[in-house]
């Protein structure tokens, strides 16, 4: 048995906590709001983010840095890219004698474009970089809490730490593989929520299973561009991280990314259907950065401008689809486009 910390006390952290504890780890959520902590604690259900679900009794709310990260042999990131800045300066000092390190979040950071993974060694610079990993795969929380079967991949530059972080995970309803290229994986993970926005906006538009299949199909192409030019692998993007993980948030109701989408194909503004949902939806900020880091690195991406134009320029879903389809004709594959 392991003792795992966790970042969080969301729908993923809590998802990953149920996971672990059943398979008999001993996990422990750390929250920074004292009383969230003490109401879930008390609860033994996190009704707001993944209801029906008791916890295991192997796993434990705190707020307290000691109680949460003493003892652990492996830390698990699992908060918005948003504030995963800010959690790692609240937890800093606790996590100096941990293992390793794996972020389960899947985003990029807005303001400096880096991944989760690069914010994580700088605000732990002492942490060696060989035990800073990544997770991403076709993880719906909602039915790996419900005991469904599911599978994922890690990444960790050093293959001895991933195998540790394998064994650890690893279950006869969480099958995990391994990985060397963190940036892939990690990339993987946070680009495929803009494609999920926009299947859901064709879905909700009404466009047709045709041309949903062509929307996803070259969203895989687009993002996949973006990450090699970022130096990730090609090949990672046709695995679990990368084509797994997008089809299942563009064909499953489950995907809070595909559910935004859904929402603006009725007129409602990204707001509204943010407030609705009740829970972050890492595709919108993922689509702010993606634009500004492929401007940088020349990459031509227009359905990721095309998603952008929805959720922040007031476009209309079914204008930006028509636009797409009369660019410029041209070759299906070529190094920079779409």
């Amino acid at each position: 048995m392991k003792h795992i910390g966790i970042v969080g006390t969301g729908a993923w952290a809590t998802t990953l906590g149920i996971l672990l504890a059943r398979t008999g780890h001993e996990t422990v959520l750390w929250s920074r709001s004292e009383a969230r902590a003490t109401e879930l604690s008390k609860a033994r259900i996190n009704e707001r983010s993944v209801p029906g679900v008791q916890f295991p009794s192997s796993m434990n709310v705190s707020s307290s840095l000691d109680e949460s990260f003493s003892k652990s042999q492996l830390v698990i990131i699992a908060v918005p890219s948003v504030s995963v800045r800010k959690n790692l300066k609240d937890v800093s000092d606790a996590l100096s004698y941990v293992n390793s390190i794996l972020c389960a979040t899947k985003g990029i950071e807005i303001e400096s474009g880096k991944r989760m993974s690069q914010v994580i060694m700088e605000e732990l610079p002492g942490f060696s970089l060989d035990n800073i990993g990544v997770l991403s795969g076709p993880n719906l929380a909602p039915e790996i809490a419900a005991g469904k079967i599911s599978s994922a991949t890690i990444a960790f530059p050093n293959s001895h730490v991933s195998e540790s972080v394998q064994s650890i995970l690893s279950s006869d309803v969480f099958r995990v593989y391994r990985s060397q290229d963190v940036k892939g994986v990690e990339l993987g993970g946070a680009l495929k929520n803009i494609i999920a926005i926009g299947a859901g906006f064709i879905d909700g538009a009404g466009l047709g299973a045709n041309i949903k299949a062509t929307y996803v199909t070259r969203g895989l192409y687009e993002i996949t561009q973006l990450g090699v030019a970022m130096g990730a692998n090609r090949d990672t993007f046709a695995g679990l991280s990368g084509m797994g993980d997008l089809i299942v948030t563009c064909y499953s109701t489950l995907s809070r990314n595909y559910r935004l989408g859904f929402g603006l194909a009725s007129g409602k503004n990204l707001q509204s259907v943010v407030a609705e949902l009740g829970q972050t939806v890492e595709g919108a900020p993922t689509t702010q950065a993606a634009v500004r880091l492929a401007e940088q690195l020349h990459i031509d991406m227009p359905i990721t401008k095309a998603t952008h134009a929805v959720l922040f320029e007031g476009a209309s879903p079914r204008d930006v689809v028509n636009d797409l389809m009369v660019r410029t004709l041209q070759p299906e594959n070529k190094l920079h486009g779409t």
